[in-house]
């Protein structure tokens, strides 16, 4: 259930990583992903390289990618039923894509890690993951199924079509010091439906739209999160659906500096 993957990506973006980094004792770090929707077995290659050639971490995997027939939306993760599944471990990165599985008993297990104070990364389609109930609807705090929105710090409900996103800073944060706004390859811009007090990033809009009516919608596209009783830092960015995206070396820059503000080494 777990690989291991070496590589090295180069480093572009000025003062992508602190000076000490890469000799601070090395992160340990697990990365959970599978599902549908996504070629999993590449963004787990990439995701790995990029963070050991940034800040010298040492990465695990758990992860399951369906097989024919199954309900990819309801991949069979180890850390599924499992509390303890991030023990030892100084962050979680979930990159997973469970969108159906509303299994409440599952997500607790999820939870504990983070409600206990283990740091976590989300990207991506973790924000469309563990939903139940009326998720396509804006959900407040203490709802039944607000739960996971309360942890990845902004409720998601969808995109619209894929098209270039042109990013911009949403303030002064740490993560994005020395970040210079850019506009990815094709991505997809998730909407903003409900927000747990989030510190935004970055913000992404799509001035190439097909529908026009969509060429003005601007998004919180990467935040911070205090989280749980513990307060546990949690960097989310919904960019990367492809491949493209996630290989960007200045999207490998933001991922390692949340990882680094999660862990609070930044």
């Amino acid at each position: 259930m777990f690989k291991r993957i070496a590589g090295a990506v180069a480093l572009t973006m000025a003062a992508a990583v602190p000076a000490g980094a890469q000799t601070a004792k090395p992160l340990k770090v697990l990365i959970v992903s599978g599902g549908c929707c996504h070629n999993y077995a590449a963004q787990r290659d990439i995701l790995e390289t990029g963070l050991k050639s940034r800040i010298g971490a040492e990465v695990t995997h758990a992860y399951y990618d369906p097989k024919p027939g199954e309900q990819a939306t309801r991949p069979k993760l180890p850390i599924h039923g499992n509390p303890g599944y991030a023990d030892g471990y100084d962050v979680v990165v979930h990159n997973e894509c469970a969108a159906d599985e509303n299994d409440q008993a599952v997500l607790e297990a999820v939870l504990a890690p983070h409600r206990r104070g283990v740091p976590a990364v989300n990207l991506h389609c973790a924000m469309h993951s563990y939903r139940s109930g009326a998720w396509q609807q804006p959900v407040k705090a203490g709802d039944g199924n607000a739960k996971w929105f309360e942890f990845t710090g902004i409720q998601s409900s969808g995109h619209g079509a894929q098209s270039p996103i042109q990013l911009a800073v949403a303030g002064e944060h740490p993560i994005a010091k020395g970040f210079v706004p850019f506009t990815t390859t094709s991505d997809e811009l998730y909407n903003n439906l409900a927000d747990f007090g989030v510190t935004p990033v970055l913000t992404g809009v799509q001035p190439q739209a097909g529908d026009a009516a969509d060429r003005a919608k601007r998004y919180t596209v990467a935040w911070t999160h205090l989280y749980g009783p513990q307060r546990t830092r949690v960097f989310g960015m919904t960019l990367a659906h492809n491949e493209s995206v996630m290989a960007d070396s200045r999207y490998l820059d933001l991922v390692a500096r949340g990882v680094l503000w999660a862990t609070g080494r930044l």
